[in-house]
């Protein structure tokens, strides 16, 4: 059953570092919620991943799009590219990576169009029959391509919408593969709102956002019944901005995160040996994966393990700390939180970035909560090329993931 084994290899190591696999499970232990294609909630830029994997306020770079698409409303250049590169899970394997490239250009006055592609590769995995003989090797990837479009419907409020298309092959076409690659069509809606503001002797930047992402089909890979939910995400938060003199200023940005899908059911304390139990929590595992995206999403905010605490327990907290030196150089560091009920994945995150002309570049590090998590030493590194800047741009924020000088 070579789908089989390819799903435990890939989900063994998806699950040490996101939630991850491909149907809904129930985990007694640590109550996890798993989707397919987990890698659509991670950051893939450098400044994001930094900063916690907060974004959906920041000021708006090349990768806006991915955290919220209201934001390519403000960017301040008419056009914009970043390549983004991590190598992924390097404590397990040396064949894993993630690839990312995003861009815009803008529309009008007041409009932008975004294009971005990711590219996850899980390596090589080899094939072998049941007298442990060589079937074959295969190199299991999922991709997404999306475009978006924003626009600003006022000086300070803006409005955004993604298409994404996500194909998702973990099994190739092997002889014997009893599943399919699983394709999905998905959408996000984004919102968001930038006020410059003097208070006392400071200028300031506030900015809200929030956005809805992966509202999409679910993923088949064999049975049709028992299709995967994507990773469907609320994302709310804030980010405000401190000029300090003209040549200083610090953002502090902050978000939160939940999970629009079906939590897993469980029965505390499980017995293995009550037939009943067992069967019981499969069959109502089986109905919540069943579910409508749209009923799957109204559920999500009520059907968590231990009520109206464990869907507070579900909720992962993003927060990052950016400075930034005559929109030059940049230092970030960031803390990123999930509750150790439902995964408890926790690091904290460093990095720094310099803009230089049309180019930019920009590094992150992450450092786990222990040391035999698979995600340390995780870089991630970022290029920004930002072309013809605006005369006009919007207080001049977004200079390739910068914030200009705020008017006095």
């Amino acid at each position: 059953m070579p789908f089989f084994r390819t799903l435990g290899v890939t989900s063994a190591l998806l699950a040490l570092a996101a939630p991850a696999a491909l149907a809904q499970v129930a985990n007694a232990q640590t109550h996890t919620t798993t989707t397919a294609v987990p890698i659509l909630m991670l950051s893939p830029d450098a400044r994001g991943a930094a900063l916690g994997d907060a974004g959906v306020a920041t000021s708006p770079d090349a990768n806006a799009a991915f955290y919220n698409p209201g934001k390519l409303g403000f960017v301040n250049y008419k056009y914009a590219v970043s390549p983004s590169y991590s190598p992924w899970l390097r404590q397990i394997t040396d064949d894993m990576s993630l690839s990312y490239l995003s861009g815009y250009g803008k529309v009008g006055e007041r409009g932008a169009i975004a294009a971005s592609l990711m590219y996850f590769s899980l390596g090589q995995i080899d094939y072998r029959d049941g007298s442990n003989l060589p079937t074959g090797t295969f190199n299991p990837k999922e991709y997404a391509f999306t475009m978006s479009y924003g626009q600003k419907l006022g000086e300070n409020f803006g409005l955004g919408i993604s298409a994404r298309y996500v194909r998702s092959n973990l099994v190739g076409n092997t002889p014997g593969n009893d599943a399919q690659a699983g394709n999905s069509f998905a959408a996000d809606l984004g919102v968001y709102y930038s006020k410059d503001a003097t208070i006392g002797t400071g200028v300031y930047n506030l900015a809200f956002g929030a956005a809805v992402t992966n509202l999409g089909n679910k993923m088949v890979y064999a049975d049709p019944q028992n299709a995967s939910f994507l990773p469907t995400q609320l994302r709310l938060g804030t980010a405000l901005t401190r000029e300090i003199d003209p040549y200083n200023k610090i953002t502090l940005a902050f978000d939160a995160t939940k999970l629009l899908v079906p939590s897993p059911y469980y029965e505390d304390p499980y017995n293995n040996q009550d037939i009943t139990q067992v069967n019981r929590v499969k069959q109502t595992n089986i109905e919540r994966q069943q579910q409508g995206i749209v009923s799957g999403i109204f559920s999500s905010f009520h059907d968590a393990p231990g009520g109206f605490k464990g869907e507070l327990q579900q909720i992962n907290l993003h927060t990052g700390l950016e400075y930034w030196y005559n929109n030059t150089i940049a230092a970030r560091v960031g803390y990123f939180y999930e509750n150790p009920h439902t995964g408890d994945r926790q690091y904290l995150s460093f990095g720094l970035g310099a803009r230089l002309s049309v180019f930019g570049i920009d590094g992150t590090y992450l450092v786990p909560n222990s040391q035999a998590n698979p995600v340390a030493n995780t870089i991630r590194v970022s290029l920004h090329f930002n072309l013809n800047k605006l005369a006009d741009a919007f207080d001049e924020k977004g200079a390739g993931g910068t914030q200009g000088t705020l008017p006095n």
